[in-house]
C-alpha cells in the first residue's frame, strides 16, 4: 500500500479508509496513543492502539525517536486536539531507539537552548523549531525561483571555484591541488601556481555577479541562486562562511528600475511564505512572543512575527539618499550622546549595523532603500555619478537585521571602468573577460545580491544566523 503523508491525512475527508503512513514516534502515552510525525507538517497523527490488536513484543518497542510504518483505518477523532486520528491494525519497526540514550539527546521531550541544539545540528531537524525554520526555508526558495522565473529571467549557475574576487576584498578560501607539506617554489620564493592544478590561483566564490553579468549581456535578465563563500573572521549572529546568495542582473536597467525590481522580489516571497505556511509561522511567532517574555519591554518586538510580515507587503520602503541619512543620523540622540560605538561625525563614513537599524526601526520605522554612496566606500563595478563623488549603489536595510541586499547600476563605460579598477589595484588583466562586456554592444544595466539566510532569518523571526541554514559553517566550526 502506498504510503501518505501526514500532511495530506489530516486535510483528509473521506474517513473509515484503510491508509498507510510512515513516521517517527514523538511521544507515546498510555502504550496507547502514539504521536506520529513524518516531517510533512509541524502537526502530529494521532495513532491509536486498541486492546489486543498490536503484538506487545511491537508495542514495547515503540520509543520516542523510533521509526514506525503503520497501517490502519482513518476515523473522526474522539478526543480534543485533532480531527481525525488513525486507528492502527499493522505496526512495523521500521528503526529502533533506545529511550535510555534519547534521554541524552535533544529527541527527549522537553525544552533545550538553541546552542545546544546547534551541537546536535544532525538531530535538530526533528524538533517542531527546526522542522518549522526549514519548510519555511524550501517554499522561500521556491518562491525565489517561482519570482524570477514567472518574469522570464533565466536561471544561471556560475562558478564555485574561480580566479577571481569580485568584491576585491581579499576574503577568499583559497582552492589548491598542492601538497601543503610541500609546496613548489618560484624563482622569487613565492609558492609557484602554475604547478597547481588550473595553473594559476583559484578560490571558492564570494559572489556570481561579474560572471552573471557577462550572461546578462546576451540574455537580458538573469538571476544567480547558488552557495557563495567569506573568509571572514566575523564571529557574530549575522555571518557566515558558507551561505548562499541570489543575485539577479538585468540589462538595459538603470538604478531607479533596481530598486523597484528588489523590493517587489522580496514583498512576493514574504507573500507565498505568509500564503503557504501559516502553521509554520504561527509556531514561530508563539515561540517568539514566549522568549521576548523574558527580555525586557524595550527590547520586544513591536509586533508579532506576521503581523511585522504583512508590514513589509502593505507598507513602500522608503528610499533616502545616504548624504541624507547621514544628516539624520548626525542629527541623532543616540550619535549626540555618544551611544552609538561608531560615531557619525562626517560624510563619506562607512554606516554599521547599528546605523542601519537606527534608521530603519527607530527614524522611519520600515523598510529604507539607501542610494547614492560614497565612491570611496563601494566596490569598483558600480557606476559614477556625475558629481564623481558618488555610486549608484542601493542598499536594502530591514529591521532587525540590517542589510538585506545590496546592489547597484554597474559601469558600463570602458574608460571609467579601467580608471576605477586601476585607482583600487584590481588587474584589468585577471579580468580582461569583464571588460569585453563594456567593448562589445555595453548597455546600461544593473543588479542586486540578497544573502539568502538573513531573509530566512527576517522571516523566521530568529535571531541567529546559525540557526536558518541546516549546518553553519562560521570561524572553528565546520562540525558535521
Amino acid at each position: 500500500m502506498k504510503h501518505l503523508k501526514i500532511t495530506a491525512v489530516l486535510k483528509e475527508e473521506k474517513l473509515l479508509q484503510e491508509i498507510c503512513v510512515n513516521g517517527w514516534v514523538r511521544s507515546f502515552r498510555n502504550n496507547r496513543f502514539i504521536a506520529l510525525n513524518d516531517g510533512s507538517t509541524l502537526n502530529n497523527l494521532q495513532c491509536v492502539i486498541e486492546d489486543n490488536t498490536i503484538d506487545t513484543e511491537i508495542s514495547n518497542r515503540i520509543h520516542t525517536g523510533a521509526s514506525l510504518t503503520i497501517k490502519g483505518v482513518l476515523k473522526e477523532s474522539e478526543g480534543r486536539g485533532q480531527r481525525v486520528e488513525l486507528i492502527a491494525t499493522t505496526i512495523d519497526i521500521e528503526g529502533d531507539a533506545n529511550p535510555e540514550e534519547v534521554k541524552t539527546t535533544i529527541l527527549s521531550p522537553k525544552k533545550h537552548s538553541l546552542e545546544l541544539l546547534r551541537e546536535q545540528a544532525h538531530l535538530r531537524i526533528r524538533t517542531n523549531t527546526f522542522g518549522a525554520i526549514m519548510r519555511v526555508r524550501s517554499k522561500l526558495s521556491f518562491a525565489v525561483h517561482q519570482y524570477f522565473q514567472e518574469r522570464d529571467f533565466f536561471y544561471v549557475h556560475t562558478p564555485i571555484i574561480t580566479s577571481s574576487d569580485a568584491e576585491g576584498a581579499g576574503e577568499t578560501f583559497k582552492v589548491t591541488h598542492l601538497n601543503l607539506d610541500d609546496l613548489p617554489v618560484g624563482e622569487d620564493g613565492a609558492t609557484d601556481y602554475k604547478k597547481d592544478f588550473f595553473g594559476k590561483e583559484t578560490n571558492l566564490t564570494v559572489s556570481g555577479q561579474l560572471e552573471g553579468e557577462t550572461y546578462a549581456m546576451g540574455l537580458g535578465n538573469i538571476y544567480t541562486f547558488g552557495p557563495t563563500f567569506r573568509a571572514e573572521n566575523s564571529n557574530t549572529s549575522r555571518h557566515l562562511a558558507e551561505f548562499w546568495m541570489i543575485e539577479p542582473e538585468m540589462a538595459f536597467c538603470n538604478l531607479d528600475q533596481n530598486m523597484d525590481v528588489a523590493e517587489e522580489f522580496i514583498k512576493y516571497v514574504i507573500k507565498y511564505v505568509l500564503d503557504n505556511c501559516g502553521d509554520d509561522l504561527a509556531f514561530l511567532e508563539k515561540r517568539l512572543l514566549d522568549e521576548e517574555k523574558q527580555k525586557p519591554l524595550e527590547q520586544r518586538s513591536e509586533m508579532p512575527l506576521r503581523e511585522k510580515l504583512k508590514f513589509i507587503l502593505n507598507n513602500n520602503f522608503k528610499r533616502v539618499s545616504y548624504s541624507e541619512a547621514i544628516e539624520i543620523l548626525k542629527d541623532s540622540k543616540p550619535n549626540k550622546k555618544k551611544k552609538f560605538k561608531f560615531p557619525v561625525n562626517e560624510w563619506g563614513v562607512d554606516l554599521q549595523s547599528e546605523h542601519e537599524r537606527y534608521l530603519v526601526e527607530k527614524h522611519f520605522k520600515c523598510p529604507v532603500i539607501l542610494f547614492n554612496y560614497p565612491a570611496k566606500i563601494k566596490a569598483f563595478y558600480m557606476r559614477l555619478n556625475e558629481d564623481g563623488n558618488t555610486v549608484r549603489a542601493m542598499d536594502i536595510l530591514f529591521p532587525g537585521i540590517g542589510e538585506i541586499v545590496g546592489g547597484s547600476q554597474r559601469e558600463e563605460r570602458l574608460d571609467v571602468l579601467k580608471e576605477k579598477m586601476d585607482e583600487l589595484g584590481v588587474s584589468q588583466e585577471e579580468l580582461y573577460w569583464y571588460l569585453d562586456t563594456r567593448r562589445y554592444g555595453s548597455c546600461t544595466h544593473s543588479g542586486f545580491g540578497l544573502g539568502f539566510e538573513r531573509l530566512v532569518l527576517f522571516v523566521t523571526g530568529m535571531t541567529n544566523v546559525r540557526d536558518v541554514i541546516p549546518y553553519p559553517r562560521t570561524p572553528m566550526n565546520a562540525e558535521f
